[in-house]
């Protein structure tokens, strides 16, 4: 019958057909489409399908300003389109092969831990005993020591605090954050110095005049860095707490590109005063961030004006599994960065207590019987 081996493509006029293939939300469908026919193929590359794709599902990837393959000596930019027009089609089959390959790590299933360090805190009681880092530990207590950050006391319950970290990517898809407050078990009634809601931002740190990176070790003992040192990309809406010694989940509405890999969690409105001086405290014990990393095939530059990145491929990388995100320790035939941070942070405090510089210590009932706790094809398959 005349017409059946018509290509599909061939009744439609180009727009209908772009318009069409852009409704796809599932990036094995777009890869499915282009291995149709070479017809197909190329017109999904010509259209930049897949990179209209991965900037529907995130719209922070339109600050892309160009793409860097890490593989080429001569750092190529695709960005930069020859005068042919073949050399024009071979730039943006380049470009489907990254943006194939992000779209698969941006709707990975895989969700772990995402935090790898704590920058700063917005203030600090007493520091290092009670500093930002304590909160990457999963136990509130490390022996007979407790461990948590804590603000400094407030006579205003309104006064608000930010907790800022580095995630272990600059490059991540962040999903939900966990947000454990302390309880006091060294005071009387055992008071929970908890927030009434908390915030999230995601964002990157700003260049100084000579292109380099803010240092922000110095931050962690003094004052905390101002909100010109970040640019924020992300802000969520205002999640309730509850005065409980719990871990809370906050699950975002959608999943969330954090391009730059800071994550500042907002303390809002204070409920608990201390005894001893009749002021408003917040304090946490531990905070979780999940995730999926999208290193070691991507990484990304900020570029001038800010919004702007500069997207750098991998192609020989594979992409990594996020840790575990259990408290749980990995089994003990499996030693993971992670385990090594946190065991180095233990032995930091214990070294602090030696010194007499560790503010409390906790004498329980359960302590009485344990001093110590039990340690320790082209695009992508389809």
């Amino acid at each position: 019958m005349d017409g059946v081996d018509r290509d599909f493509l061939d009744s439609l006029h180009p727009d209908v057909a772009e318009k069409i293939l852009t409704c796809l939300d599932d990036p094995s469908d777009v890869v499915r489409a282009s291995s149709v026919s070479r017809a197909w193929h190329d017109f999904v590359v010509a259209n930049s399908i897949c990179k209209h794709l991965c900037i529907r599902l995130f719209p922070q990837l339109s600050g892309i300003d160009r793409v860097v393959h890490t593989n080429n000596m001569q750092q190529q930019k695709y960005s930069d389109v020859g005068c042919s027009r073949s050399a024009e089609l071979e730039q943006l089959k380049k470009e489907h092969r990254v943006f194939a390959s992000l779209a698969r790590g941006l709707t990975s299933s895989d969700v772990g831990e995402c935090l790898s360090d704590a920058i700063s805190a917005s203030s600090t009681d007493n520091y290092p005993e009670e500093g930002v880092h304590n909160t990457l530990e999963p136990r509130d207590r490390i022996g007979r020591t407790a461990s948590y950050w804590s603000s400094s006391g407030q006579s205003n319950p309104q006064v608000s605090e930010r907790l800022t970290y580095k995630l272990i990517s600059d490059f991540c898809v962040i999903t939900e954050i966990n947000v454990q407050p302390f309880q006091a078990f060294f005071q009387a009634s055992s008071p929970i110095y908890s927030a009434k809601a908390v915030r999230f931002r995601m964002g990157y740190r700003v260049l100084t005049d000579d292109k380099e990176e803010v240092d922000f070790s110095k931050y962690l003992e003094g004052s905390p860095p101002a909100d010109e040192h970040f640019v924020w990309t992300y802000t969520s809406k205002e999640f309730p707490m509850v005065q409980e010694n719990i871990i809370q989940n906050f699950k975002l509405p959608e999943p969330v590109l954090c391009i730059g890999g800071i994550v500042q969690i907002e303390l809002l409105g204070r409920v608990q005063t201390q005894e001893m001086d009749g002021l408003y405290y917040m304090c946490v014990a531990y905070v979780q961030v999940l995730g999926r990393p999208l290193a070691p095939v991507f990484s990304v530059d900020p570029l001038e004006p800010p919004g702007k990145f500069l997207l750098m491929f991998n192609s020989q990388a594979e992409f990594s599994n996020p840790p575990p995100s259990t408290r749980e320790e990995p089994s003990e035939t499996t030693v993971t960065p992670e385990m090594v941070q946190r065991h180095v942070r233990g032995w930091e405090q214990i070294l602090n207590m030696l010194r007499g510089t560790l503010g409390v210590d906790v004498y329980d009932s359960e302590d009485e019987n344990n001093d110590t706790d039990d340690d320790m094809d082209e695009d992508f398959d389809t």
